[in-house]
């Protein structure tokens, strides 16, 4: 078999391959495609390895959305930080990022909630965005964003440093906190107590499913506190990514050190290398 065809049979093998690869490691997996593209290069194959690795880095990451909720539909919110219209503006740009990032993924997006500044941007807004695995790549956008531009609502022409925070929340099944109980799993006990039988069946099914419901909302609200965190500080030394269109132009993650000189194709929704290097990232600390 040539080495198209020992690509291409690696590709077919993907899903259950990397299955397995997590479960023992990722060092050999890596190596044997680094060394494919090696050979690659070295046999003077003229098609680019650039398309084919990024594909390969896809498949591994899907290995990654292995999370309790990393396969849930999910709500961005997103919130200007202090610095009036400013911020406001650059929270309408982040949110319309996102939208498009959202429809380039095929997911369906829709605003849940929406709180206009007074002259331009917004001072809030939710959206919903439908489709699997939503969460786990959306959740590499929480924490707060950093503008640096020439303002276009300053007569004077001077640069201004804006920040707005970003939360990402699972949303757990439909959305609603009503817990599916199966029958089959519960053992129903009869008793006596003075002359009351306790036998009514769907009584004791209804109140069952009050007390799950409530749990459920309990613990829902207490994940919803811990996505919702990076609301709480919106500055300068908490930000995780830097846009800058003034005095040179560049976006650069700063967990990641990861970084474009295209900002126009980030803020038009291009987000997919900035996520898939944070998650890549955030693997190899785990397998430290």
């Amino acid at each position: 078999m040539n080495l198209e065809g020992i690509v291409y049979s690696m590709f077919v093998q993907l899903p259950s391959y990397l299955q397995m690869q997590c479960r023992h490691g990722f060092s050999s997996f890596r190596y044997r495609y680094r060394m494919i593209f090696i050979m690659k290069s070295k046999l003077g194959i003229s098609e680019s390895s650039t398309r084919i690795r990024r594909n390969v880095k896809e498949k591994e990451l899907e290995a990654l959305l292995s999370g309790e909720h990393d396969n849930c539909s999910c709500f961005i919110e997103v919130q200007a930080g202090a610095g009036g219209t400013e911020s406001m503006d650059w929270a309408s740009m982040v949110m319309q990022m996102y939208k498009l990032w959202a429809q380039r993924k095929g997911y369906g997006v829709s605003v849940v909630d929406e709180m206009p500044g007074e002259i331009a941007g917004i001072k809030r807004a939710t959206i919903k965005v439908d489709g699997e695995n939503a969460f786990g790549y959306a959740k590499s956008e929480v924490g707060v964003h950093r503008l640096v531009r020439i303002s276009p609502f300053d007569s004077a022409k001077r640069r201004h440093t804006s920040f707005v925070a970003v939360a990402v929340i699972p949303i757990l099944g439909d959305g609603s906190t009503h817990v599916q109980i199966n029958e089959s799993d519960l053992r129903i006990e009869r008793f006596r107590s003075g002359e009351l039988v306790h036998s009514n069946k769907a009584s004791a099914m209804a109140v069952l499913q009050s007390r799950l419901d409530q749990l459920e909302m309990a613990r829902q609200a207490q994940m919803n506190a811990q996505h919702t965190q990076s609301l709480t500080e919106i500055s300068w030394g908490n930000q995780i990514r830097t846009y800058v269109l003034h005095p040179y132009r560049m976006v650069k993650d700063l967990r990641t050190s990861y970084e474009v000189s295209d900002p126009d194709s980030v803020l038009e929704g291009d987000l997919d290398d900035f996520i898939l290097s944070f998650l890549s990232t955030s693997l190899d600390k785990d397998e430290e």
